[in-house]
């Protein structure tokens, strides 16, 4: 599992489309799997989840993207799991890093 968050000011809406489009655009096995959009009086919440093929691992991956918004500021964090071939311990986490390397391109080019 890897992980990186930020925080941003921007539009929300904006930077969650540009967090697809970015994610999406990089791999032709990448898929918005399902996402969740929540609101409350001051803040928003979001999350989105994207899965793609690891060729390198022979299986797929997941990345999880939380967005929250509160008092003008937006925090974003992404969570990669999947792709070890191990039953007790993470063994070849190349494609969760791989993933997780895409969504900090993205998030850093906001």
């Amino acid at each position: 599992m890897a992980k990186y968050e930020r925080k941003l000011i921007g539009d929300f809406d904006d930077i969650i489309k540009k967090i697809e489009d970015g994610i999406l655009a990089e791999s032709v096995s990448a898929s918005l799997e399902d996402e969740s959009h929540f609101r409350g009086k001051d803040s928003r919440c979001a999350l989105l989840v994207f899965e793609r093929y690891s060729a390198f691992g022979g299986n797929r991956v997941s990345l999880s993207v939380t967005l929250f918004e509160s008092e003008g500021e937006i925090r974003v964090s992404g969570i990669t799991s999947g792709g070890s071939q191990a039953v007790f311990m993470k063994l070849n986490t190349l494609g969760e890093e791989t993933f997780l390397e895409t969504f900090k391109k993205t998030v850093d080019s906001i």
